[in-house]
């Protein structure tokens, strides 16, 4: 067994009368690479966003090392320092450079000196391709180099989880792919991460960990190998046959 990061006991999460997630359990160890899968409104976006607490569940519990941050009397910026996230909208600040979108979090939450933040901006914009574009504004650069600087924004809070949601569908066919590639070299890095995606190949070829959600339950996990070449549940069979010929 690895270090335990996060644990999802039983949470629900409802807007009114609708529940949206309902008794969602799994665990996410270091280095694990978890993809989330499952038809539209299924709930996946919404059980990202509880994890981050953009969504405050409505019951269960969500445990960081062990601690239920979901009690309401957690520090909420400092767990998403370490719990980071990248949007599928990228969710950059439209009058700020590239190399300051990567700066501001650190400033303002690390309360690192501006030094520090931009030696940090500069070598995580490296590693994703785009320090050469650290002067631009977000209107001047394409949707996947958007997408690239918010990984390296994410990375920059150096957090011990990132979660990804549906990081490839605000893109154009041929953007997909770049962001692809940052994404599948974090993971050869060891990185922890909790994906949202419809990129199914991805999910099989570079998960250790799918879970199959449909109507705001997990219907199946396990391994990529036990989920797309030999699911148990007719639902997990009949959403996968959409992607790959069985």
């Amino acid at each position: 067994m690895g270090e335990t990061i996060l644990q999802i006991k039983h949470l629900s999460k409802s807007f009114g009368e609708n529940s949206v997630l309902r008794d969602i359990d799994f665990t996410v160890e270091k280095g694990d690479v978890t993809s989330i899968i499952g038809p539209s409104g299924s709930g996946k976006s919404t059980l990202l966003r509880c994890i981050n607490l953009l969504e405050t569940p409505t019951s269960g519990e969500l445990l960081f090392h062990g601690g239920n941050i979901a009690g309401g009397s957690a520090n909420i910026a400092a767990y998403r320092a370490k719990v980071g996230m990248v949007f599928q909208n990228f969710n950059m600040f439209a009058n700020m450079t590239v190399l300051e979108n990567c700066m501001i979090g650190q400033r303002k939450v690390l309360k690192r000196d501006r030094t520090e933040a931009e030696k940090t901006a500069k070598a995580y914009l490296e590693k994703v391709g785009m320090l050469p574009y650290i002067n631009a504004k977000p209107r001047q650069i394409s949707g996947g180099q958007k997408q690239r600087v918010a990984i390296a924004r994410a990375l920059a809070m150096e957090p011990e989880v990132l979660l990804f949601d549906e990081p490839t569908s605000a893109l154009d066919p041929q953007m997909v792919g770049e962001v692809l590639d940052v994404m599948k070299a974090l993971v050869k890095e060891g990185i922890t991460m909790i994906v949202v995606t419809h990129e199914m190949a991805f999910a099989r070829d570079v998960s250790s960990h799918t879970v199959f959600m449909k109507d705001g339950v997990i219907c199946e996990e396990g391994t990529p190998e036990q989920i797309f070449v030999n699911p148990q549940k007719q639902e997990t069979k009949d959403f996968l046959s959409r992607f790959f010929d069985r």
